[in-house]
Parts: C-alpha cells; sequence; structure tokens
C-alpha cells in the first residue's frame, strides 16, 4: 500500500473504534414518537383570577418554544389547547422537575434605583437583597425588554467566578448610563450607591457602582454584568431566560404526567426491519453492479451507519421519526460518492485500457472530488440554515442532515478509498475483470454507446413536458386541496378510560378499522388512551368510542379538548424563512462554483420537484404533516445533489471543448452521467420501497413522499435543469468557461465529446 493509502487506512480505523465504543457504552436520547417523555399542560393568566386571551397566549407559547429550544436538541411540541392552555410535550427528559422550572419561571426582570433600608418611595418596592437585607427600592427604571442579549460567562483574571453579561437597547443604555449617574452621586459604601436587579420580584444582585465613575456620569459602555457567587449551571440558565425573553403573561404548570410514545413497538420494530432490510438489499445491488469494489464500498456504507450513530449519540441529538429523514439522504449521497468515483474509473479505464487498476481508481476519485464536494457543500449549507434559523422539527432535520453528511463523505473518500485502492494493488484483482467491477463499462453505458441518443437536440420539448406536470400538480392543489395534517390545522385530543387495560397497538388497529387511521394514539398516566386527531365532531367521537370499546370494554372519556397547531405561525413561518434563505445562499454558491444559468436552472428543477410533490399529495389525498415537511426537505436536498452532478460534467466538458456547441455539450454529459443517476436512484429505492412495504402505516407517507420525490428529483435534474440552462445560456452573453490544462495527448485518448474517434 502507499503512504497515503496507509494514513487513510489508520485513520479509518481510529474513526471506526473511537464510534463503536460510544456506540456500546452511551444510550441515544430518543423523541416522544419512539420512547415518550413528559407531557405538561400549562395554564396562561393574565392575573391571578383572569383567563389570558387567545393572543397572549400564543405570544407566550413562542417564548416558550424559544426557551424549550434552547434547552438542547430535543425537537419538543407545544400546542395551544382552547384559549389560554399550552400542551408541552418533551421527549426524554430526565428531569422534568427541572424543565418544569425553566418554562414556568417568569423571568420578569427589572433594574431598581436604591433608596436604602426602610420604606420606598412611590411606586417603589421593599425586597430582601441576596445576602438577606431589605431594601427599599425605586421605582423600576429598566425592564427586561431593553435587554439586547445575555450570555454566560467565566471571569478567571478578576476572580469573579460566573456572571451574566448583559447588552442593553440603545435606550435603555441611556437610562442605564443615568441610573448608575444618580446612583454614582452618594458616597461610596453609601447603600443609595447601589442597583438593584431584580428578578421575578427578587434582588439577585446589588451592585455598587464603582468609585471611578463620576457623579451624573454614569456608565456610559451601556452594558453591565449580574454577579451573584453563581454556578457555570446557574448562570446559563439565568441566561437563558433572559435572552428567551420575559413570558407575555404568567403561566402555572396545572398537568404533568409521563406519556407513551406516539410510534408503538410494533411500528418501530416494523421500521428497524425495513431499513435493515433495505440497507443489505442497497449493499447487495452495488455488489452486483461493482462486484468486490461494490462490495467493499458496502462496508464503507456499514461503517458509516455506525459513524452516524455514535456522533448522535456523542452530541446528545434527539432521534425522532421526521429527524431520521436526514439521514435518508445521507445514506443516498454516501452511495452516490461511491458511484460517482466507480463510474469515473470506468471512464478512466476505458479511455486507456493499459492503464493500471489503480491509476484508474485514483484517477476516478480525483475527477469526481469536485462532484462530491459541491453537492455536500450546497447541502451541508442548507443543514446549517436550518439548524440555526429554523426550530423544532425542523432544527432537528438540519441537525441530523449535517451528521449524515459528513460522516457519509468520511465513509465514501476515506474509508472506502482505503479499502478499494489496497484491494487494487493485488494482482488477482487487477487480472481478473469480472472481479474488481471497473475493468469493465456496465451494461447501461455500453447501451449508450451503441445508441448515442441526442436527449438535448431539442430542450423546449422536455420544459414543456415539465410544465404539463406542474400544470397537473396545481390543478390537484387547486381541485383537490390540500389536506394538512393536525400539526398545521389543529385538532381534538381526547382521553379515555378503558375497563380492561388495552394495548397501544390493538386500539391504532381498531382506530384505523373506523376510519381513523390517522389517530395519533399514546398511553396516558394510569392506563388511559390518549387520541388525538384533526377534526372530529361529536358523532364521530362517538363512533371513536365504540371502536375503542371493543377492544377495552367500558370506556369513559377523562379529558376533551380543542387544541391549536403544534407547528404555529411562527413556526411555519420561521420555517419558510429558513427554506427561503437556504435556497438563495446555495444559488449564491452556485453561481460562483458554476454559472448564474447553471445556478438558477437548479433552483427552478428544486421547486419544480416540490410543487410536483405537493400536488402528487392533493390528488392521492395523503395527509402534509410534519413527517411530510421533513420528506420534503429531503427531496429538496436530493434534487440540488442530483442537479449539481449533471452541471459539474457540463461545466468540465465544455472547457475542453469551448468551440462545442453547448448542446451537444450538455447532451455529452448528461449521457455520461446517466450510468451514475441510474444506479444511485437504485440504491435509493430499494431502501424507500422496503420502508413503504414492510415499515408500516407510520412511515407509508413518509416513504411515499420520498419515492415519488426521488423519481421526479432524478427525472428534473437531467430533463429540467440542463434545457432550462441551455434556453438560459441563449440569453446570456457570458463567454465560456475557462479551458483546462493541457495535458499531454497520448495514444489511446479520446475527445470527451468524440463517440468512438481516437485522436
Amino acid at each position: 500500500m502507499t503512504r497515503a493509502t496507509t494514513v487513510r487506512a489508520v485513520l479509518a480505523a481510529a474513526v471506526l473504534l473511537v464510534s463503536v465504543l460510544i456506540t456500546l457504552t452511551m444510550s441515544p436520547r430518543l423523541g416522544l414518537d419512539l420512547q415518550g417523555g413528559t407531557r405538561m399542560v400549562l395554564q396562561a393568566k393574565d392575573s391571578d383570577t383572569a383567563k389570558a386571551d387567545r393572543e397572549s397566549t400564543d405570544r407566550t407559547l413562542e417564548v416558550l418554544r424559544g426557551r424549550i429550544d434552547s434547552l438542547g436538541v430535543t425537537e419538543p411540541t407545544l400546542t395551544r389547547s382552547g384559549e389560554d392552555r399550552i400542551i408541552v410535550e418533551l421527549p426524554d427528559v430526565q428531569d422534568p422537575r427541572k424543565a418544569a422550572d425553566v418554562i414556568g419561571r417568569t423571568a420578569q426582570l427589572t433594574f431598581h434605583a436604591v433608596q436604602g433600608p426602610g420604606d420606598p418611595a412611590d411606586g417603589g418596592v421593599q425586597l430582601p437583597d441576596e445576602e438577606g437585607r431589605t431594601l427599599a427600592l425605586g421605582p423600576a427604571a429598566i425592564s427586561g425588554a431593553g435587554v439586547k442579549e445575555a450570555s454566560a460567562a467565566f471571569d478567571a483574571q478578576q476572580g469573579a467566578g460566573w456572571s451574566v453579561s448583559l447588552g442593553f437597547h440603545k435606550d435603555a443604555g441611556r437610562d442605564w448610563t443615568r441610573l448608575t449617574g444618580d446612583a454614582a452621586c452618594h458616597p461610596v459604601q453609601d447603600e443609595r450607591r447601589r442597583v438593584a436587579i431584580v428578578l421575578d420580584k427578587k434582588v439577585i444582585s446589588s451592585p455598587q457602582v464603582s468609585p471611578t465613575v463620576a457623579c451624573d456620569t454614569g456608565l456610559p459602555s451601556g452594558s453591565t454584568q449580574i454577579t451573584g457567587s453563581f454556578s457555570a449551571g446557574e448562570a446559563r440558565e439565568l441566561a437563558l431566560l433572559i435572552q428567551g425573553g420575559a413570558l407575555p403573561v404568567p403561566v402555572e404548570i396545572v398537568e404533568q404526567r409521563t406519556v407513551g410514545p406516539t410510534l408503538g413497538a410494533d411500528a418501530i420494530d416494523a421500521s428497524a426491519r425495513a431499513a435493515v432490510i433495505g440497507a443489505a438489499a442497497t449493499a447487495l445491488f452495488i455488489t452486483v453492479v461493482y462486484r468486490l469494489f461494490g462490495a467493499l464500498a458496502a462496508v464503507a456504507l456499514g461503517a458509516y451507519g455506525v459513524i452516524s450513530y455514535a456522533a448522535l449519540i456523542a452530541l446528545g441529538v434527539t432521534l425522532t421519526l421526521p429527524g431520521l429523514a436526514g439521514f435518508v439522504l445521507a445514506i443516498g449521497m454516501a452511495v452516490d460518492a461511491n458511484v460517482l468515483v466507480f463510474e469515473r474509473a470506468r471512464e478512466e479505464h476505458a479511455l486507456r485500457p493499459g492503464k493500471s487498476l489503480r491509476t484508474s481508481l485514483t484517477a476516478g476519485f480525483r475527477h469526481a472530488w469536485s462532484a462530491v464536494a459541491d453537492s455536500n457543500v450546497t447541502t451541508l449549507i442548507a443543514a446549517g440554515l436550518l439548524f440555526f434559523l429554523g426550530s423544532g422539527p425542523v432544527k432537528g432535520f438540519g441537525v441530523t442532515l449535517g451528521i449524515g453528511v459528513l460522516a457519509s463523505m468520511f465513509s465514501a473518500l476515506v474509508i472506502a478509498r482505503a479499502l478499494t485502492e489496497a484491494a487494487s494493488g493485488s494482482r488477482f484483482v487487477s487480472d481478473y475483470r469480472g472481479v474488481n467491477g471497473i475493468a469493465s463499462p456496465g451494461r447501461v453505458r455500453t447501451w449508450i454507446n451503441r445508441r448515442d441518443p441526442q436527449l438535448m437536440r431539442s430542450p423546449r420539448r422536455w420544459l414543456l413536458i415539465s410544465a404539463v406536470l406542474i400544470a397537473v400538480a396545481v390543478a390537484g392543489i387547486v381541485v383537490r386541496g390540500v389536506n394538512l395534517g393536525v400539526e398545521f390545522t389543529g385538532g381534538r385530543l381526547v382521553e379515555y378510560s378503558t375497563s380492561r387495560p388495552v394495548d397501544v397497538e390493538r386500539a391504532r388497529t381498531a382506530l384505523a378499522g373506523a376510519g381513523f387511521g390517522d389517530a395519533e394514539v399514546t398511553t396516558a398516566g394510569a392506563g388511559d388512551i390518549s387520541v388525538r386527531t384533526g377534526d372530529l365532531d361529536n358523532h364521530e367521537e362517538y363512533a371513536l368510542r365504540a371502536a375503542l370499546a371493543e377492544e377495552g370494554g367500558e370506556t369513559t372519556k377523562v379529558r376533551d379538548e380543542l387544541i391549536g397547531p403544534s407547528l404555529g405561525d411562527e413556526l411555519r413561518r420561521n420555517a419558510l424563512i429558513a427554506l427561503a434563505i437556504a435556497v438563495l445562499v446555495q444559488l449564491g454558491y452556485l453561481a460562483i462554483r458554476f454559472r448564474w444559468t447553471f445556478a438558477v436552472a437548479s433552483v427552478g428543477a428544486l421547486v419544480h420537484d416540490v410543487v410536483i410533490l405537493v400536488g402528487a399529495f392533493a390528488w392521492l389525498g395523503r395527509t402534509v404533516d410534519g413527517i411530510f415537511l421533513a420528506a420534503l426537505l429531503t427531496v429538496i436536498g436530493y434534487s440540488v445533489n442530483d442537479s449539481v452532478v449533471v452541471f459539474d460534467r457540463v461545466r468540465e466538458l465544455w472547457a475542453k471543448a469551448r468551440r462545442k456547441p453547448l448542446s451537444d455539450v450538455a447532451n455529452r454529459a448528461v449521457l455520461q452521467t446517466v450510468p451514475r443517476t441510474v444506479n444511485t436512484g437504485m440504491g435509493a429505492l430499494f431502501i424507500l420501497v422496503a420502508l413503504a412495504v414492510l415499515g408500516g402505516d407510520s412511515l407509508a407517507d413518509f416513504a411515499l413522499a420520498l419515492l415519488i420525490g426521488i423519481v421526479v428529483g432524478t427525472y428534473s435534474s437531467v430533463m429540467t435543469a440542463v434545457p432550462a440552462a441551455l434556453l438560459l445560456e441563449r440569453g446570456s452573453k457570458a463567454p465560456p468557461p475557462a479551458p483546462a490544462p493541457r495535458r499531454k495527448s497520448g495514444a489511446g485518448r479520446r475527445d470527451p465529446l468524440d463517440n468512438g474517434a481516437r485522436v
């Protein structure tokens, strides 16, 4: 083996060893749909007696969502129940009491002038300070709304320990300068030289204004620190509460209970079996196509699973069904990277038959690098923006997608390369063409070289077909309408007590048989059954209860509430903003790396795929819910990845043949990437078909959305993006790309646009 191969092998072994140790010694955090968790019901109140209205409750819900997102990557669910209640579901919460404390605190922050001991002036308060002494405080000079940012910091040099740094908005900064300037007019050590910082009617810090501050001058910086012998955890929690904002109205926890998983054990087992069978079928497929090298790529794919799973555990990411959608895309990209390399190696070996197997493989990795890098970078951009700008399930999808993409690149470019390069050094593997899988061109490429179809001769024809597909999809959205799930529309939450214990799986089966297949069924408390569904009138509720009674005997309704959407207006708006920014950033990246015409065409193909997928679900009457949202994000990533691979080849060939018509260049690029497109799509389809057929009802819509999206995305990357780019280029005056560096010509080298002639 070469030195580079040895380094890759050692690095791969080290990463795999650490991943296996993490997998064996640490447990994953499972989401509410897989394991269950804590459900709390909060009562919002405008005062001690008055109920909060719908608007203030919705504002409170969004503040709580920000706080809970800051507690960790947990994919919580928050819904409004009625006018003034909020249901919070926290998956895999280890300490519900701590979470309840952070959620329920109002975080009303105020800054006061200290008037000394005794009775306060008009409008002031009398409160104990952090040392137990009673202080008379003036009226609040600054409220928590004036705080721009808050962060925990440790001061090792001054020995002050942990503190919370505050930054003020402009007007509040002036108020802070005035407040500290007034306090500085009193002598040092005078109580009135102090400023009291009050959180939830408790003085948490009352620092003295520094002797260096002059009277009526104050602190000009407009910032301060809260000190008070905080521990690291206390400082971070306080910063979280202040940064997250004060609750518009106080909340009271009126109910807290542990709930069972949304997906039952049978559904989880069926999903796991389907994933294993699908992955095995994918591994078998690439082994059949690429022989020994395909088998080694399958080993690398297994390593990808171990590495990504270990990364999830180590980072404390919560595993949920929508979040795992990111890994479906990452698996496809891991397969795609290997397919790209092997197909380029086949081309190199066909161009120069006398070249050694190792040299062809090395050239394959070198030529495939730009396509692999660009497709993964665009996906990572989307994942990062979805994490930083999104919340709830969108944030979780971004995390899992980012981890999956990084792990897939490592498995393809380090592990698979080390294994295949080591194997290519064997004389047996090099001499027997039927063993290595690279020496032969493959059936798809052989058929293409024999027929040489001219697909891009009439690009408007393909765009017309795409326009018809979009029109059909839009017609479905208009005529049939989009069947929004309970996450978007709200619905009804009913809990029942049965005279006989009822297994959740049996309850789901009974309700599905009665026509309530979309109902979410969980355990709630002491054997009760909780059913969450969409709009449900009283007659339908009676039918639902009757179906449940067939399994559980006498069934009594314990709780019945109308609930708001868990994907609220702000969450949906933030998700759309995050997605729009991600698409724009990808557009900019592709314009820089390729051409603006290629970037616009790629985004146009992406929009084409999204509209068709939504329209297909409208025609089929399928539910558009949170799981569909995860599938849609996956399809978007797959679509961009596919287009990048095709345009990368167009750029390469065009730089080598600048005088050739772009339509000829694009046609050759499409034909050269067809084997990769077919093999990558087949690899992903095996997993999705297994999930659709064997995964049960819980995964049926998810797998169906991905199946439709991948088929449409594969078509659009070739028959929509490329024709659109050709038409845009006709109106563009930009010159062709710069030619590639000249290489020495040699016997057996073939022109990239010639189907058979030697030069």
